[in-house]
């Protein structure tokens, strides 16, 4: 009895360190348990916002969805859609960006191919507003006019000469592509130059179009080379020199510089040998030049 009373007694300060043991997990406990309820709170409240915010994202996607459907189609040129019709018409963000960098280029969209073409747009988006397509009148006639020879004259009228050297203004006028200016231009380029000696020559008049070089080189050609009179580049002047076509001031004292060098030249193609010579313009330059 002695010795079991012994394992059950305790100092006072045994005592008090048992029991504040006892009091700390007591208190672990009751924290333990509150911030399991706080947690489970928590995770309440948040899941309600998620729900809630998924709801008024429904909601907007709906309201969203509404007004698209409820907008009124009107026909328009397919061409101008803005950022805002766009939208409504329901095309993505690319398609409409597809079709603005097209347009940038100055170019146009003339049929509903074109224009899925250009913008990728789905079949469905497109069966429901091409109806609303509106071309340009000129656009139903795009077939006609692209058949039409651009070079062929409207007026009846026969040239005098097939010869691109012996042309008159009424010649060029009948072109098509040819208007009054650069008719006049172009027979006023040809007496400078003494008469075409390539036909592409003709792309050097001011104010030249491809249209109207095309239908110039469909009617006329170089029947007959022109008869260019010559300057011996030993003998000649600076000024002779220079008043010829293709030669400016700067080539025209490079050419005379080098002259003095070799104080006279023995064949027109010495000069390719002069520094920075315009190679490409050689066979046009030795049109007017000799050398004797």
């Amino acid at each position: 009895m002695k010795n079991m009373k012994s394992h059950f007694w305790y100092t006072k300060s045994q005592r008090n360190g048992i029991l504040l043991l006892i009091i700390v997990i007591v208190l672990f406990q009751i924290v333990g348990v509150f911030t399991s309820n706080l947690k489970s709170k928590s995770t309440l409240l948040t899941n309600n916002k998620v729900a809630a915010l998924e709801k008024e994202i429904d909601s907007l996607k709906l309201d969203k969805e509404k007004k698209r459907s409820s907008y009124k189609l009107t026909p328009f040129n397919p061409n101008y859609i803005s950022d805002f019709k766009g939208y409504k018409l329901g095309m993505s963000t690319e398609e409409i960006d597809r079709l603005h960098e097209f347009r940038k280029q100055q170019k146009f969209v003339n049929s509903i191919q074109d224009f899925q073409e250009v913008t990728k747009v789905s079949d469905s988006l497109l069966t429901k507003i091409s109806p609303y397509f509106k071309f340009p009148s000129w656009v139903k006639n795009k077939e006609r006019f692209n058949k039409k020879p651009i070079v062929i004259s409207t007026k009846k009228y026969k040239v005098s000469s097939y010869d691109i050297n012996e042309v008159t203004y009424k010649d060029l006028i009948s072109i098509e592509a040819v208007n009054s200016k650069m008719a006049n231009t172009i027979i006023k380029y040809r007496s400078k130059l003494q008469g075409f000696s390539y036909l592409n020559q003709l792309k050097e008049v001011w104010g030249m179009t491809p249209e109207a070089y095309e239908g110039i080189l469909k009617t006329f050609k170089i029947i007959q080379k022109p008869k260019i009179l010559k300057v011996n580049i030993n003998t000649a002047s600076f000024k002779e020199v220079l008043k010829l076509p293709y030669i400016n001031y700067e080539l025209c004292k490079k050419i005379f510089d080098y002259r003095d060098e070799v104080a006279e030249l023995q064949k027109i193609s010495e000069l390719r040998n002069i520094k920075d010579f315009p190679q490409n313009k050689y066979d046009r330059i030795v049109l007017y030049l000799e050398a004797k």
